[in-house]
């Protein structure tokens, strides 16, 4: 089921290009389709507190950055808290990519452009939420605004990034071959030391071309990649 929130973290130190996180589906939560936007919904938008900014706030998150941050939800009507991050996962906070749909749309405009160690109140209509249909399975009334209290901590390069890119296409060529990803798999599996049946390498690979490769040309292009910064490749 759909949440507002990853419930898995990849490990802590480097994140890097991390295989979990670089070509295969994220273990995380997809929030639910938001509702369906009229003119009323169009002239709805977030409403940002910063309640504290640090005197270097650099790096500033944007589409594609890989986020690590505490939050708390309430619910505007009642006050009352739907959600706890710190209470979750034995308290550690919470890693997702910024602006690919893995909480709701309303988180993803709230967390935008802030840096490690701000903190935010946020205000979410119901329209940049869960709409007219509610998330029962959350607490989560239909038509409900929400209030989420943010603390970010890191903000790094997400899974998708030309950096990634361009780690795998050994070749420069601009696409990823079969062989240049299950070189990176093999490389992969040798950094993280756990031990693995052959066939392990061959069903993720086979699952990454046919999850990415669409357009069945043998090769993951840049946009099937669907890198998320701006930067050209």
């Amino acid at each position: 089921p759909a949440g507002t929130v990853p419930r898995r973290r990849p490990p802590r130190g480097d994140m890097g290009p991390r295989l979990t996180l670089l070509l295969l589906p994220l273990a995380l939560l997809a929030a639910p389709a938001q509702a369906e936007g009229g003119t009323a919904a169009a002239a709805e938008e977030v409403k940002i507190e910063v309640l504290h900014l640090p005197e270097v706030c650099s790096p500033k998150s944007k589409k594609g950055d890989l986020l690590n941050a505490h939050y708390d939800g309430f619910l505007a009507g009642d006050g009352s808290k739907f959600y706890c991050s710190r209470t979750q996962n034995e308290g550690h906070p919470k890693w997702f990519v910024l602006g690919v749909g893995q909480v709701i749309k309303g988180l993803d405009i709230a967390m935008t452009d802030m840096c490690p160690g701000e903190k935010r109140k946020v205000t979410i209509p119901p329209s940049l939420a869960y709409g007219q249909q509610g998330y029962a399975q959350g607490k989560i009334p239909p038509n409900a605004t929400l209030i989420f209290e943010i603390e970010l901590y890191a903000v790094n390069k997400g899974p998708r990034s030309v950096e990634a890119f361009n780690q795998i296409d050994k070749d420069s060529d601009k696409k990823l071959s079969e062989l240049e990803i299950s070189q990176y798999l093999k490389e992969e599996f040798a950094r993280d030391g756990k031990k693995r049946h052959p066939s392990v390498h061959d069903e993720i690979l086979a699952d990454i071309f046919k999850k990415n490769d669409h357009d069945g040309d043998g090769f993951i292009s840049a946009k099937e990649y669907n890198v998320y910064q701006h930067d050209e490749l």
